[in-house]
């Protein structure tokens, strides 16, 4: 399994993300997170990521999973990179489309490298409750609360990230993380959380 989760955007690691693919490109972007938010807000984020991503040198093809046949595209990808938004919005497109169990097989099979940043992250991990302090669950009629599993913990992005405007509302997940005691992965704007196989490795900002 190859992940690559940053905090916000492509991170401080980008050649890493390239690297993890073993030179190969082709990139499906996945705006799901973005779902019914007005059009501007989606294509103005839409638009920076695929800067983003082609500022990598990556190949992107926009696969929206609620379109025919996009699902099963992603296998025919070597990167599948996953957007911010809201993370019950994408957790509930996932489980509708049947995408999420497309992702697990792919991965657990190591067939692509699966990139993302904020709920793109968030959402592999086991369960969502938590980030309720951040994203409104009510987004979605049956918000689902499991994440896909994929990370032994949960992910909390923007934490002391001056000029997010999700930053304390992150910082406070943490808290809540912490003072239960309870792991988490806490990162800040830029830094990523690279897993190849049974090794994880946090990069720095």
């Amino acid at each position: 399994m190859r992940l690559y989760l940053s905090s916000f955007r492509t991170g401080a690691h980008a050649d890493r993300l390239v690297a993890l693919a073993g030179g190969g490109r082709r990139t499906a972007l996945v705006p799901n997170a973005l779902d019914g938010l007005p059009f501007e807000v989606r294509e103005t984020g839409l638009r920076r990521d695929l800067d983003d991503l082609h500022a990598a040198g990556l190949d992107v093809t926009l696969a929206d999973l609620r379109e025919p046949a996009a699902v099963s595209s992603l296998a025919g990808f070597d990167i599948v990179w996953v957007r911010g938004g809201n993370v019950f919005v994408l957790r509930r497109v996932l489980a509708d489309t049947g995408a999420d169990t497309v992702l697990r097989d792919l991965l657990r099979r190591d067939a692509v490298v699966y990139g993302g940043y904020s709920a793109g992250a968030c959402v592999l991990a086991p369960d969502l409750d938590g980030l309720r302090l951040v994203d409104d669950p009510a987004a979605v009629a049956e918000p689902i609360m499991t994440g896909l599993g994929l990370l032994d913990r949960p992910f909390v992005p923007h934490v002391r990230s001056p000029g997010h405007p999700e930053t304390a509302a992150c910082d406070a997940v943490s808290a809540s993380y912490a003072g239960a005691k309870r792991p988490h992965w806490a990162l800040r704007d830029g830094e990523v959380l690279v897993v190849t196989g049974d090794q994880t490795r946090l990069l720095p900002a």
